[in-house]
């Protein structure tokens, strides 16, 4: 390893140890350096002996050692951070004009919303906002295949908890009589016909760029079979098509789908309907009668912007403007149905709030807050480059929402005894919070503690070691049950400081610590680990849902009385 390279793993394991009341853990540093230095991924192994040293040798550093060492190697740590400028808001918009702005968010209720419609909602919505205008919500539920009121409602519970304020509610089967009068518009004016040829025939022909004999047939004939696919046909035997260009370069122009047979049943509408719009007539036609002023979806629509326009100067309607971004994705957590539903009905993930997921459900059941993932959706931009974004790019946005917030428990991982003679007190009051004054909290003891395994590995007899909050104490026993004296309130710049819960009214809550899902495109086994932990009894007077830090371990939301979840470090 390169000097350059030591200097920079001493830099981050003394900040980031003696932000932490003088300890800090490999894995951190790995983490971090993996994060400035992304090029050392592939020579993990190499580097992992060097960087378990530095931790070392940091370790064993008392907090006026670390500082003293900062000040003269690393200054700029302990210097004022310059304020960076984030920048709020997006970039303008062209053609808008105050207050006439009026965007809208069309999901379909087909599945879970996850990050990617977050992402969608919140440039739509903050548009509107940015220029005094509308936006509207409008479900995009005209495929009774695919359907469901339990993705309608999950939507409308996960906008809501993002925080997002829409001035109007509708569904696009709410006009499926003006889709039906443009349909038979485009009909009469010859610019649509009805095509009874088989899938497969149509697959080809367009493939090949030829032209069907349906698209031959005369307006009157294209009327009756209109007619016929509300009353004779079955699904599968007719669709309408759009007279596009057969020869066209972009595919999506090659006389595609206008309308098709549905014979399952609608989610709200039952069988009140059977011929339905396809995704792209249904859009442009409710773009346009909306008064939608910007359209904005993911770039993997782009190339249906020449459909959607060719559709409205067909039928004489206004055309918005329609603008594009790229799809938003957590490295290692997929939001393809396609990938997530085969894991739950295979038992690999719980549901889709399972908090190893990117679906709304489950970033709020991990902890992570609204405003953090409007924040962080902003700070992308518009750009249309592919967004795969490491998961701790979100988790930085987080951390600042959440710590001012979030008590200050203990907790034991692995725990081993601790046995604490002449203990002069019964208990003892700790603040909820280092710095901020969000109350204390009275912890009952008797001489009897349960210690974290990991710290229990560094005491030896005749050390001393700094119960955290409570005082020093001299150990005089080591082994399965450790044993000590307390030493009072003395000195504790060279010692070993550890937390701890007493025994007596210790809580046992199963730990969830979520971790990447897929790792290289394959299912990774290993993505949850569940720890069975103590902690302080106080955990059982926090509300469910609220976020709490374990010292020396990460945030966690209180998931249940006897479970959380590891949101991040």
């Amino acid at each position: 390893m390169d000097n350059e390279l030591q200097k920079e793993i001493r830099k981050i394991a003394l900040q980031n140890a003696f932000e932490h009341e003088g300890k800090t853990q490999d894995k951190i540093i790995l983490a971090k350096i993996l994060g400035t230095k992304p090029e050392f991924r592939t020579k993990v192994k190499e580097i992992i002996g060097d960087i378990s040293e530095i931790v070392s040798s940091v370790n064993q550093l008392s907090l006026v050692q670390q500082q003293k060492e900062i000040e003269e190697k690393f200054p700029e740590i302990l210097s004022p951070k310059e304020k960076i400028e984030e920048r709020e808001g997006l970039p303008p918009l062209s053609n808008a004009e105050q207050g006439k702005v009026i965007t809208r968010f069309p999901p379909e209720p087909n599945g879970y919303p996850h990050i990617g419609h977050a992402k969608a909602a919140i440039i739509n919505a903050e548009y509107a906002k940015m220029y005094g205008g509308k936006c509207i919500l409008r479900m995009d539920d005209t495929n009774p295949e695919a359907e469901r009121m339990e993705y309608h409602a999950a939507i409308k519970v996960g906008l809501d908890w993002l925080g997002i304020h829409f001035d109007k509610i509708k569904n696009t089967s709410d006009d499926m009589e003006l889709f039906y009068e443009k349909g038979m518009e485009l009909i009469k004016s010859g610019k649509a016909y009805v095509c009874t040829c088989k899938r497969d025939d149509i697959s080809k022909n367009r493939k090949e760029r030829k032209a069907c004999k349906c698209s031959m047939g005369d307006s009157k004939q294209n009327i009756q079979g209109w007619e016929k696919m509300f009353e004779k046909y079955k699904q599968g035997d007719a669709i309408v098509r759009f007279r596009g260009d057969m020869k066209a370069d972009n595919a999506v122009m090659r006389d595609p789908v206008l309308f098709r047979i549905v014979e399952e049943k609608h989610y709200t509408l039952g069988e009140k309907y059977r011929v339905w719009p396809s995704y792209d007539f249904a859009v442009a036609i409710e773009d346009s009668n909306d008064g939608i002023t910007h359209a904005f979806r993911s770039k993997e629509f782009e190339l249906r912007k020449e459909l959607i326009d060719a559709i409205l100067d067909a039928l004489n309607m206004r055309k918005p403007h329609q603008g594009f971004f790229s799809r938003l994705e957590f490295k290692g957590m997929p939001i393809s149905k396609r990938i997530l539903r085969p894991l739950i009905e295979e038992g690999k993930v719980s549901w889709y709030d399972d908090p190893r997921l990117p679906t709304l459900e489950a970033l709020r059941r991990r902890g992570i807050k609204p405003e953090a993932i409007k924040k962080f959706i902003l700070s992308l931009g518009l750009t249309k480059a592919n967004t795969l974004a490491p998961f701790d790019a979100l988790e930085a946005f987080n951390r600042k929402f959440v710590d001012a917030d979030s008590i200050r428990l203990f907790m034991v991982l692995r725990a081993k005894k601790l046995v604490v003679k002449k203990l002069p007190m019964s208990f003892v009051e700790i603040p909820n919070h280092p710095i901020r004054d969000i109350g204390k909290r009275k912890i009952e003891i008797d001489e009897n503690f349960f210690i974290s395994g990991e710290d229990a590995q560094n005491i030896k007899v005749d050390s001393m070691i700094r119960l955290m909050g409570l005082g020093n104490v001299k150990i005089t026993k080591a082994g399965e049950t450790f044993e000590g004296e307390f030493a009072g309130d003395g000195d504790s710049s060279d010692i070993l400081k550890i937390q701890w819960v007493p025994q007596k009214n210790a809580h046992e809550i199963k730990l969830m610590i979520p971790k990447q899902l897929f790792i290289d495109e394959e299912f990774n086994e290993e993505s949850l680990e569940e720890l069975e932990v103590y902690t302080e009894p106080h955990y059982l007077q926090l509300k469910e849902g609220e976020e709490i830090q374990f010292v020396r371990f990460g945030y966690c939301r209180k998931d249940s009385q006897n479970q959380a979840i590891f949101t991040h470090k």
